[in-house]
């Protein structure tokens, strides 16, 4: 077993092996939520209507249909709530950025008790407030990590969120409609392309988590393939029911 020697050399190590991947899921949560929801949702629309003995044409319009629907609606949706949680964060950094400018001494105080609140001592503390609150957008900055857990350099974008979910969705909605594009006129390419679709998003979104990859893929496969046997069945019902 190898033994670190040197002060250098354990800070080398240190440095190497404490590295964490981001948590934060900016990029993450619309980009798996859109091809999981295109290729769930898309898929189980298709099944559906293939249940009710709708023609290939139709089975191919309902996908396409789907697809653009869908892609535009997880857009809007996602540009809309990364929007309102920006905005509701920006006016509470406008709240924040007033009461430096009109008590600043107050807002140093307030500071030095939250740093000695957390085990420095209160002389130490204070000084650190006082440094720190020399800069006022330093100073801002500060106080938004420490009272409201944000960092006002990195807010989400309403554009890149609904960029990602529009892109993901679509290109989790195309699968089970590409079969039918390049010339299959039978339901089980499109079932078994998308089947294979939902394992492969389930095992890469395990390469982010570090969690097994064959139990993710497995368990996007079973829930995917849950929700097309259950609307192919119901196709089936309501095509008799109305046929």
């Amino acid at each position: 077993m190898a033994i670190i020697e040197t002060e250098a050399t354990l800070h080398e190590a240190h440095r190497d092996n404490h590295t964490h991947r981001d948590v934060n899921g900016g990029w993450l949560r619309p980009a798996v939520f859109g091809a999981m929801d295109g290729l769930v949702s898309n898929l189980a629309l298709m099944t559906g209507v293939a249940g009710g003995s709708a023609g290939q044409q139709t089975i191919v319009i309902t996908g396409l249909a789907g697809l653009a629907a869908g892609a535009f609606s997880m857009a809007a949706g996602e540009y809309t709530s990364v929007a309102s949680q920006r905005e509701l964060v920006e006016a509470e950094l406008d709240v924040e950025r007033r009461e430096l400018r009109k008590h600043p001494k107050d807002e140093e105080a307030e500071l030095a008790a939250l740093y000695a609140a957390r085990g420095v001592e209160p002389e130490l503390a204070r000084e650190v407030a006082r440094q720190l609150s020399k800069d006022p957008e330093q100073a801002l900055e500060i106080h938004a990590r420490e009272e409201l857990g944000i960092d006002p350099s990195d807010l989400p974008s309403p554009a890149v969120a609904a960029g990602s979910s529009f892109g993901s969705f679509a290109l989790g909605a195309l699968l089970p409609v590409l079969p039918y594009l390049l010339g299959a006129s039978a339901l089980w390419p499109a079932l078994l392309l998308a089947l294979i679709g939902l394992f492969a998003c389930g095992a890469v979104v395990a390469r982010v988590t570090a969690r097994s990859w064959w139990y993710s893929g497995l368990r996007q496969l079973a829930l995917g393939g849950a929700a097309a046997g259950v609307t192919y069945v119901l196709g089936g019902l309501i095509g008799a029911a109305v046929g």
